[in-house]
């Protein structure tokens, strides 16, 4: 069996191997380890009104909408 270099692949082919493949734990690890290390670790306060929740859902769908 050949062993894939999960490095050198791109996000959405490692994506669709991990899919794939989801009880491969390397793949997984560095699949994880791409997508959390440009992340910021900024922390945000828990939403105190039904405003603040609806404005948060807001961004969110904006955000899903964005092209990748």
């Amino acid at each position: 069996m050949i062993k894939l270099d999960f490095n050198t692949m791109t996000k959405k082919e490692l994506r669709a191997y991990v899919i794939a493949h989801p009880s491969d734990k390397d793949a997984f690890r560095i699949f994880v380890d791409l997508f959390t290390v440009n992340t910021s670790s900024e922390t945000f306060a828990m939403p105190q009104s039904v405003k603040d929740i609806q404005e948060i859902e807001s961004l969110i769908q904006q955000k899903l909408e964005q092209p990748s």
